[in-house]
């Protein structure tokens, strides 16, 4: 369920004039502007920006980014994107660091289903001239590399259908695969071309077979990148939710706090299961989820997360 509260009746027109005095003159209004754009959908998002643009001849978010600064701005960039459009940012970013961070597209690939992954890779290819999994060849190498690419350049049957003996067969292979440390190939053909369904039959077979999850028998090796990118496709193929729900204690938890996680979960989920994900995270840590952010944030940033978490800052 979303966090998400929306007007039934806004106008396009109002919503981008408010926003232009907001902008417009000595100073910015953030508030303003985190009380209109706080309570929109994506659809009702995209009706503002190119209201605002036939009205001023202006591309909003070009605006926002002179306007407004550091966290919020960066929040505000992506939530004013069309959704397919923001998940195509976030994958191209990553690529940028220093240190290629798997993890956005393990989410991509392991999380979203087939169509909406398809619509991403779609999206990027449009902004940025080149497919996903030739950027990601071009980034990773090794395993990690083959991994990441199998990954997003599969469409996974999305049926509930499954076949008991292929997942006891595959729970062994895995198996043998962790334990040796060989035949990486064999994980990264099975974790990228089986069903969810599949899969998580799988792991249960696994865990069932070898009295242990197949989580626990990765983090033997946490430094590896591939064992590690490995162990986040697990996570989330078995239970998004959950996933969601330990990367935000992590990224809350570390000091200075991971600001790009916690971003980029409460943006890319509060239109979705945001709802479900703040249940999960006080079920596990007696703590909700947006007194933990308004304890570990500030300002305006503080004030839009919690608007898009439904609670008014």
């Amino acid at each position: 369920m979303a966090t998400l509260t929306t007007p039934t009746n806004s106008s396009p027109v109002a919503d981008a004039e408010a926003i232009r005095k907001a902008v417009h003159g000595f100073g910015t209004d953030e508030k303003t502007i985190i009380k209109i754009l706080g309570h929109r959908n994506a659809v009702q998002r995209k009706q503002i920006r190119q209201t605002y643009e036939e009205i001023y001849q202006e591309d909003l978010i070009k605006r926002f980014e002179s306007e407004l600064h550091g966290d919020l701005e960066k929040a505000m960039f992506r939530w004013i994107l069309d959704p397919l459009d923001r998940d195509a940012v976030l994958a191209n970013v990553v690529l940028k660091e220093k240190t290629p961070e798997y993890r956005v597209i393990v989410e991509l690939s392991c999380i979203y289903s087939p169509e909406e992954l398809l619509a991403v890779k779609r999206a990027y290819q449009a902004r940025y001239h080149h497919s996903l999994e030739e950027d990601l060849a071009s980034h990773f190498s090794g395993d990690i590399g083959k991994f990441l690419v199998a990954l997003v350049g599969v469409y996974r049957y999305d049926g509930p259908e499954i076949d008991p003996r292929l997942a006891k067969s595959e729970a062994e292979v895995l198996h043998n695969a962790v334990q040796d440390k060989a035949h990486r190939e064999e994980i990264t053909r099975i974790i990228s071309t089986r069903s969810k369904a599949q899969l998580i039959a799988t792991f249960n077979r696994y865990k069932d077979e070898y009295g242990a999850s197949i989580t626990k028998h990765l983090e033997h090796n946490p430094a590896d990148p591939y064992i590690a990118a490995v162990h986040t496709a697990v996570r989330c193929i078995y239970d998004p939710k959950c996933y969601y729900v330990e990367e935000l204690k992590k990224a809350l938890n570390n000091h200075p706090i991971d600001k790009d996680v916690i971003t980029r979960v409460i943006v890319t989920r509060a239109e979705k299961d945001l709802k479900d994900i703040e249940e999960l995270y006080y079920k596990k840590n007696s703590v909700a989820l947006d007194h933990a952010v308004a304890k570990e944030t500030s300002g305006d940033y503080k004030a839009f997360l919690l608007t898009l978490m439904g609670k008014e800052h």
